[in-house]
């Protein structure tokens, strides 16, 4: 499954647009991570846990993002975005989002 960010695949037609598809995660912080980023907000430097917990969940949006493509029969998604959105500092919603397209030839 190709995923790009330009509206279009460099080299390739577009044959059909199937629709928008979607990847979402919510994940909440444990209380360790909270206060280990208070900790470390004190002195400066990477909040390792909220990273990884960040990464993986980029991850995780990716992959249904592109469970979702499959399913609608593409071999592509173009205009591909990702969207963070912070909830009361409790949780983290993650959403891949792009269209699914059939590619020529």
């Amino acid at each position: 499954m190709l995923i790009v960010t330009t509206n279009d695949v460099p080299g390739r037609e577009i044959e059909e647009a199937l629709g928008e598809v979607f990847g979402l995660t919510v994940r909440s912080r444990n209380i360790g991570s909270n206060i280990g980023a208070g900790f470390k907000s004190l002195v400066g430097g990477e909040l390792k846990g909220i990273t990884k917990m960040l990464h993986d969940s980029r991850e995780e949006a990716l992959e249904r993002l592109r469970a979702e493509a499959e399913a609608k029969g593409a071999d592509a998604v173009v205009a591909f975005r990702f969207e963070t959105t912070e909830y009361a500092q409790t949780g983290t919603e993650i959403c891949a989002y792009g269209t699914a397209v059939r590619l020529r030839g």
